[in-house]
Formats: C-alpha cells, structure tokens, sequence
C-alpha cells in the first residue's frame, strides 16, 4: 500500500493480568474511516491502547506516517494523533477551557497563556461542532451528546492526521448518535482526516466506515469493506449469537438485525 497513514505489523501488546492482543497486522491508507468491532474482551481498546502508546509494544511494530510510533517524542505523537473516549466530563473547565487543552502539544517552554492563534483554532473547532455557543458553560453541566462534541473539538485542536475514537457513542440517544456520526463522517470526507473507531453497533458501523477490523480473543479475524466482514455466518462466529444481515435500500450497506431466542424457537418449532 502506498503511503498509508498507519502499518502494524505482528503486533503483541497487553497486560500484566494475562490478555495480549497477538500477531495484529493491518494497514490503512491516508484518509479512510475504518471501524473496528468484536465482542466485549476481544481487544479492541487494547489495540488503541497500544497504537496510543499507553501500552508498551511487546513484539511487532507500528509505523505512522512512515515514521515508528515508539521513536516519536509525546509532544510529536499528539500532534499526529488524538484519542476521544466515551466519558462524562466532571471537570469544572469551561467549554472553551477544555478545547483550548487541545493546543497544549504546540506550547512553548514556559508559555503560560494562550495565543491568539491557540484561541483563532479552538474558535474554529468549536463553531465547526456546533459548541461555541457553549463555550462559557462547564463540561460538567453539558449533556453526554454535548461533552462529545466538546471532546472532538478539543481533539480537532491538535490538528491530528489520525483521530482514534473508543466507543464514543455508546451512551447516546440516536439523534446524537446520528449527530456525532454524521458530523466524523464530514470531518473525514472534508478534511481527508483519517479516523479509526471502536463501535458495538454493527450497522452503525456499517453504515459510515469504509473499512472494518473484526476482532476476537485479542486477534483481527476478518477485515475488508463492511459487506464483506458483515455476513451472518461471521458475526454468529464471533458473536455467537443469530442475526439476520440484510441491505439499506438507499445506501447498500449492511444492517445486521438481531434474533431474540423466544423468536428463533417459535421458528423453528414452525418449520
């Protein structure tokens, strides 16, 4: 693949209490959504953990921009790459506060204030999310949808070139949910900002990625574009669990509908 904007080759990380993600390979061009999605358990913020940096790589490596991610200073790694998780924000930093943390990687030594340009930029990320008109406001008194929003324009500040989001919406409504997927999708189309996501929701998923990572027990088992990853008979491997995968009649993804077992008895005992 030509200049890709992320390669991991054999890659083994983990942790002290025994769960290792193992021999994940893939690699992902300049400015591609890609999800990545498996069971509870499977590794996937295990995977962000180590792309991060938060875990020491224990074999393999990982190349960013043609550059290995272990040999860049955090200062260089925050510059190339921001991380937004699913949280509630208790923090009493304003709005604006906390977007302007996001420029904290391009400070100077001994730099105590911010810069006109600092302000200019978080400016720009705050109307761009919808969040200016929030900016006095405390991250505490936001709603979760709000706090998101919050986060990507603090994560957009550091002008990133890969955006690394760990579930973040699992705890919204689906108008936010649509919001903060519809408002990624933009970002990566507009700003050819390329993003890897953690999802649960196998059709949300399918609906805006390009690409999937199907993880299980700390390893990738399928990957590829989402109708080729999402087919019942994978995830019911996977998941174990039945679905019914059928298409968007307008945008030909994949929608995986799920089973429930007083369901699947009733059809069987019909048949």
């Amino acid at each position: 693949m030509k200049n890709p904007i992320i390669n991991i080759e054999n890659l083994r990380c983990g942790y002290k209490s025994g769960f290792h993600i193992i021999d994940v390979n893939f690699s992902l061009p300049k400015g591609l959504f890609a999800g990545i999605i498996g069971p509870n358990g499977s590794g996937k913020t295990t995977l962000f953990r180590g792309i991060s940096g938060d875990l020491p790589l224990e074999k393999g490596k990982i190349l960013f921009d043609g550059k290995d991610m272990t040999k860049l200073s955090l200062r260089e790694r925050a510059q190339k790459l921001s991380i937004v998780t699913q949280f509630r924000e208790t923090t009493n930093l304003t709005v604006e506060e906390y977007v302007l943390m996001g420029r904290m990687p391009y400070r100077k030594q001994f730099q105590f204030f911010d810069t006109k340009e600092d302000i200019e930029i978080a400016s720009h990320y705050m109307n761009l999310t919808n969040t200016y008109r929030l900016k006095t406001k405390y991250m505490s008194e936001l709603s979760g949808g709000e706090q998101q929003m919050v986060g990507i324009a603090s994560a957009l500040s550091q002008k990133p070139k890969l955006l690394l989001l760990d579930e973040p919406t699992s705890h919204l409504d689906i108008t936010h949910q649509m919001q903060f997927m519809n408002l990624i999708q933009k970002l990566n189309e507009e700003l050819s900002l390329s993003v890897i996501m953690i999802v649960h929701d196998l059709s949300l998923a399918a609906e805006y990625c390009d690409y999937m990572l199907m993880m299980k027990e700390g390893k990738i088992v399928n990957q590829g574009e989402p109708h080729s990853v999402l087919t019942y008979d994978q995830i019911e491997d996977v998941y174990n669990t039945v679905v019914i995968v059928k298409t968007n009649p307008i945008s030909g993804k994949p929608v995986v509908f799920p089973v429930s077992e007083r369901m699947l008895n009733k059809y069987n005992n019909n048949k």
